[in-house]
């Protein structure tokens, strides 16, 4: 019997049995892809990469106890093998939408360079926006400035908002904005404030998770990158009690028909619960390459090791797994503390 989990506050009894069927296994998936990926890791071809973390990642997710959807995705159907919006994944009982990056940052993990990820988002039928394909705007807070900032404010007031919400001076601040030349002025005024900047090069779901967990150094992220990858972060960011407000940006009329066509508002700032809305939200990034948050895939004779973020949103518990994989029946692996 398949079982459909509205998004409603009834249904907390239930988010928790979500979670308890879901949440490892989820887990299992994102290492997974990263196991698979990591094989191609520092060779220079980025398509291999995303394409061993994608086959990985489907045939994970079509083991798993879910009937699924996948409404963030890589493209359309006719760009299939990738996992494609709309594709069927499982037949099992759990009715779930799903939103996918096998991985994040395929450019960085195809040279070797960090912060490469392997991630998923899991909630009830309707519970994550389908966003189109295209930029968003985002804004990303930690836990205490959640609900105080507006991405129509200054960025100076936001700055402000932030450093009082974490009872901090400006200068002890650092954001981090991905290196485009359209981040420029943007960049310019962060660094005005006194705080500091974090350029980065790609991968803008590893950085946002790095403004929702403490001790990471990083107090927010802003600027302008996917907009799937902006309702993925919004799954997490639900999780931890973060905040991020986006608004799609529609670069010519061809997308402007699709957000008519799909009900996206151009001009209005969506945030974290309207991204995702859904009240079973399940979310899992395992670490390709090593970053500041989550450590890269390392081999050894035999066998694998990685470290995974997995979160459900009804329980509130973030797990950072620590994983040895053993492909080789004599393979031994000593464990230090």
């Amino acid at each position: 019997m398949t079982k459909r989990l509205n998004a409603t506050p009834e249904n907390r009894g239930s988010s928790a049995q979500f979670e308890h069927a879901l949440v490892l296994e989820t887990a299992r998936v994102t290492e997974g892809a990263a196991l698979a990926a990591s094989k191609f890791m520092g060779m220079g071809d980025k398509n291999a990469v995303d394409g061993a973390g994608t086959e990985a990642m489907r045939s994970l997710l079509n083991s798993l106890d879910i009937r699924g959807t996948v409404v963030i995705g890589e493209g359309e159907m006719d760009e299939a093998p990738m996992l494609y919006i709309g594709e069927q994944v499982g037949s099992g009982q759990y009715e779930v939408d799903i939103a996918v990056d096998p991985v994040e940052g395929t450019s960085v993990t195809a040279k070797g360079l960090p912060n490469g990820l392997a991630v998923i988002a899991l909630s009830e039928r309707g519970g994550l926006m389908a966003a189109p394909d295209c930029y968003m705007e985002k804004l990303v807070v930690p836990p205490p400035a959640a609900g105080k900032v507006n991405m129509d404010w200054p960025v100076e007031a936001n700055i402000s908002v932030i450093a009082q919400s974490l009872e901090r001076d400006v200068e002890d601040l650092m954001v981090t904005i991905l290196d485009r030349d359209r981040h420029a002025e943007l960049i310019r005024r962060v660094r005005a404030t006194g705080a500091r900047v974090k350029l980065i090069g790609d991968g803008d779901v590893i950085a946002g998770l790095a403004v929702g967990v403490r001790g990471t150094g990083v107090h927010a992220m802003m600027g302008s990158g996917g907009a799937p990858e902006g309702v993925i972060l919004a799954a997490a960011c639900k999780c931890l009690g973060a905040e991020i407000q986006g608004r799609f940006i529609a670069e010519d009329d061809a997308q402007r028909e699709r957000f008519t066509r799909m009900g996206v508002d151009e001009h209005r700032i969506y945030k974290t619960d309207e991204l995702a809305s859904g009240q079973q939200i399940v979310f899992s990034a395992t670490g390709i390459t090593y970053g500041e948050l989550l450590n890269g895939v390392r081999h050894f004779a035999g066998g694998a090791r990685t470290h995974t973020l997995v979160m459900g949103y009804a329980s509130r518990v973030v797990r950072f797994i620590d994983t040895v994989h053993l492909e080789d029946d004599k393979a031994r692996v000593t464990i230090r503390v």
